[in-house]
């Protein structure tokens, strides 16, 4: 089949690549946002899908909108069968829904109707989800309501990382996406409708959301900490100033109050409203990443102090 693949981020390379690889399809464009400013230096660069096409000779095309009338004059043009997505990370309208032949099948990183929206790997990890897969459904005007074509599935492991599960979803998805077209082009496939039942809702998180809140039982601020990595990113306040959390690991005490610090041999732990976390790395202002116990050392911990408002 003619394919106009639409993603942005490094999640989508997977997908991409996978179909560049098939020689069953042909991906006639890409579709990805335009060039942004990202990183420390707040450069101006080019999607990570937009860097692969580049390599591999493959037409990009990045409307500001995609209802834009010129974008759409030359999707049409390029007579493509089927648009698969994956991040694009922008509404399409109607106008735009209706040019390929099968439409626009987006690979999203969930088990439908489990976590529809923005950050569902997010969402999945912070919530405790022991299960979590990648679907692929038709694009329809709902947010990720469009019936299902198939589903693969992931279990979360304890100490994932939001980065690390969406790692391992990019590469099953890629697969997935790939066998979701030879479907449609040999017509053995059909879209099931989602279920009514088990819907949730996965809004992006937000850098106010990834605060850690050292009352809260300790397995939640785990599990908060691992989903904001690599972004958000986590974060609480010493002294007064913003420091950014990686990963902990949970001990068994409850002898400190909630933020309550205990610098030891190697280690640094925390009081939460259960038990006790080992911070395994940090980062505070203008520095580096190091490993807490670093940090303590030269921060110079004294007895009573604490994390956190």
């Amino acid at each position: 089949m003619r394919l106009a693949l639409a993603g942005t981020p490094a999640a989508a390379v997977r997908t991409l690549q996978a179909l560049l690889d098939a020689p069953q399809h042909d991906v006639v464009t890409v579709i990805t946002r335009p060039p942004a400013r990202s990183g420390r230096g707040r450069t101006v660069a080019e999607s990570p899908v937009a860097s692969l096409a580049r390599e591999a000779g493959v037409p990009i095309l990045t409307p500001a909108k995609p209802a834009e009338p010129g974008f759409l004059e030359q999707l049409r043009a390029l007579g493509v069968d089927c648009c698969p997505v994956v991040a694009y990370g922008a509404l399409l309208p109607a106008s735009a829904l209706a040019v390929p032949r099968l439409g626009w099948v987006n690979l999203h990183f969930s088990l439908l109707p489990a976590w529809r929206g923005a950050a569902p790997v997010q969402h999945a990890v912070l919530h405790g989800d022991e299960v979590t897969g990648a679907s692929t459904f038709l694009i329809e005007q709902g947010l990720d309501t469009g019936p299902v074509y198939g589903v693969v599935t992931e279990t979360i492991r304890p100490t994932d990382t939001s980065g690390d599960l969406l790692e391992r979803l990019a590469v099953s998805g890629a697969g997935l996406m790939v066998a979701t077209m030879d479907g449609l082009a040999d017509g053995s496939l059909v879209a099931v409708p989602q279920s009514p039942d088990g819907v949730s809702i996965a809004p992006k998180l937000n850098p106010g959301d990834a605060e850690v809140h050292w009352t809260s039982p300790g397995r939640h601020v785990d599990r908060l900490i691992r989903a904001c990595t690599p972004a958000p990113g986590a974060w609480t306040t010493f002294r007064g100033e913003r420091l950014k959390l990686g990963p902990v690991s949970l001990r068994g005490g409850n002898e400190l109050s909630p933020g309550e610090l205990r610098v030891e041999r190697g280690s640094v732990a925390v009081g939460t409203a259960t038990l006790e976390v080992a911070l395994e790395q940090v980062q505070p202002p203008g520095k580096r990443p190091m490993p807490a116990a670093d940090w303590a050392r030269g921060a110079r911990i004294e007895s009573g102090e604490r994390l956190g408002a």
